[in-house]
């Protein structure tokens, strides 16, 4: 059975807090659910307190999420926080989750390719060609992702990213750069996320 998970929808409404995040529901084995639904919790929370939320009274949060990818027995998701704390402009941040729904893995970007392939190079150089074809200004000479690089899967590409103000100026928010699995088939682990969306 290939069926998407079922998703539900939290709110948490809190002076200076808009909070919507998503649980899985009804996924069996229990603890697998369990599994995934505490990685988005402890993720939320994270991203809460690195945004100085309880802990600066000043802090506005909205948060929200949005669903990537929910087939093929795989779940990607973005978390995605605004905060403002007086200032010009406020700040969003967004992480993404990739999970098996089988087995409850959060998949990191190495875990994606092939043991010992050069995932980060052949990445570096399809969003170097992809930037300068954008005509993207940066603020800084962009030389290679992170190995942890931030990523989501959606349909088949594999969406890398970057945080606001990590290459360029806060109007272009977050830059995004999708790439089609099948350019980077060679190197994909089959097993893995990337690997199902191919076929």
């Amino acid at each position: 059975m290939d069926q998407p998970v079922s998703i539900q929808t939290y709110s948490v409404k809190r002076e200076k807090l808009d909070l919507l995040y998503p649980a899985v529901v009804n996924l069996t084995p229990y603890a697998v659910g369990h599994s995934i639904n505490t990685i988005i919790v402890n993720t939320v929370n994270q991203m809460l307190h690195d945004q100085g939320y309880p802990q600066n009274p000043l802090t506005d949060v909205s948060a929200y999420y949005e669903l990537k990818t929910n087939e093929r027995h795989i779940l990607s998701l973005s978390l995605i926080n605004y905060a403002f704390s007086g200032g010009a402009h406020g700040l969003t941040i967004q992480k993404s989750l990739t999970f098996s729904t089988e087995t409850g893995k959060l998949y990191a970007l190495k875990d994606l390719f092939k043991p010992g392939s050069n995932y980060v190079a052949r990445l570096t150089a399809m969003i170097q060609a992809q930037i300068k074809a954008r005509n993207i200004p940066l603020l800084v000479d962009f030389t290679s992702i992170r190995p942890d690089q931030d990523y989501y899967i959606a349909d088949k590409a594999l969406v890398v990213y970057f945080q606001v103000y990590e290459l360029a100026a806060y109007v272009y928010g977050f830059l995004y750069f999708p790439i089609s699995v099948y350019d980077i088939q060679d190197i994909i682990d089959e097993n893995g996320p990337l690997g199902k969306m191919l076929y």
